[in-house]
């Protein structure tokens, strides 16, 4: 009985010492779920124009701490995505923080963040951020190896020449994948490495995901809105982002993908096209299990979000459109026809 308890209190405190590494691996900025409260104030015309993949435009952040009071810092800013460039109200940004700047903040173990800001200042432009940021949330619960994100309430001033115009806006930041790998004591991949090549398991899982979200904008193998880290010196893990062209997203300028010029045989971006490769049927079913283990707590996810949609149709269609992809999974038939028939070649 003396054993049993000891082993008991041995177990307890491992546990307990497990979940400390990790809430300590995790960023200060990451470890709170309420959104933080930001100010930031620079010209949308200057960042349009005067950033590129090497250039950035100093701006001024304030932010709320976890004690309500107000305090800030200086930021370089530069924007992100060619297609929002050009088309959106607002581009997303890659935020870049000098460590002197970052010392004794939220801040301080992230040098480098993005910002999703809406494409459009509309009620439908916040309901897209909103699904977008579900969409991580999402695969955080099937995957652990992801991109954490905090949510982000914006008091957003832009710059002109003669006077300043304001605007209150929904957003949310995402950690740098330097970070994602440090979590997860791994290494960054920066080269191609084809899919078959990645561990099957995290494969299927990011497949299976985005069959859910409907998204076809991905390439594991070019790196296109995905992210490879290797592991445990053996397994390359593919962790995906930038979901706004995804059918469960549903943003009225999103198209179907051509990624590398392929033509896709759907017409709209809300048709689910399962996109993964031949691979042992078992590790299939294996991924299958664990999403429909998961099933409630996805759920969950999406109606705790609810009263933060303007927008209730929004919110039904964000629910109808994982419970769809659940519903394919429940159904031996449905799941053998949409998802291990569509698999694509070894080649």
């Amino acid at each position: 009985m003396k054993n049993q308890l000891l082993v008991s209190i041995i177990l307890f405190f491992f546990i307990y010492a497990s979940g400390l590494k990790a809430q300590e691996e995790t960023s200060v900025l990451f470890q709170v779920e309420s959104p933080m409260l930001i100010s930031l104030r620079y010209s949308n015309k200057e960042m349009r124009k005067e950033t590129s993949d090497s250039s950035f435009i100093k701006a001024s952040l304030a932010y709320q701490g976890a004690d309500g009071q107000w305090d800030s810092l200086t930021v370089r800013l530069q924007a992100r995505g060619n297609w929002r460039r050009a088309n959106c109200f607002l581009t997303p940004v890659k935020m870049r923080i000098k460590k002197k700047q970052r010392k004794d903040t939220p801040f301080e173990d992230d040098k480098e963040l993005k910002l999703v800001l809406p494409c459009q200042n509309s009620d439908r432009g916040h309901d897209y951020i909103i699904k977008e940021y579900l969409a991580y949330k999402l695969y955080e619960i099937v995957a652990p190896y992801h991109f954490k994100t905090r949510r982000l309430e914006i008091d957003y001033s832009d710059v002109k020449k003669r006077k300043e115009k304001g605007y209150e806006l929904a957003g949310f930041m995402i950690e740098d994948i330097t970070r994602v790998a440090k979590r997860n004591d791994a290494k960054r991949v920066r080269n191609k490495v084809h899919p078959l090549e990645q561990d099957d398991y995290m494969a299927i899982t990011n497949d299976f995901f985005q069959y859910l979200i409907g998204n076809t904008d991905f390439s594991t193998n070019y790196q296109h809105n995905e992210k490879l880290i290797y592991v445990d010196g053996k397994d390359i893990i593919p962790i995906p982002y930038d979901f706004d062209m995804s059918g469960r997203v549903d943003a009225s300028y999103a198209v179907v993908s051509r990624v590398q010029g392929e033509i896709l045989p759907i017409e709209s971006v809300r048709e689910r096209l399962f996109r993964g490769f031949e691979r042992d049927p078992a590790m299939y079913e294996q991924v299958r299990q664990g999403y429909l283990s998961k099933k409630d707590e996805m759920l969950q996810v999406v109606m705790d979000m609810e009263d933060y949609f303007i927008n209730h149709r929004d919110y039904r269609a964000t629910l109808d459109y994982v419970n769809d992809f659940f519903e394919v999974l429940e159904d031996d038939n449905r799941f053998q026809r949409k998802i291990l028939e569509k698999t694509r070649a070894q080649n």
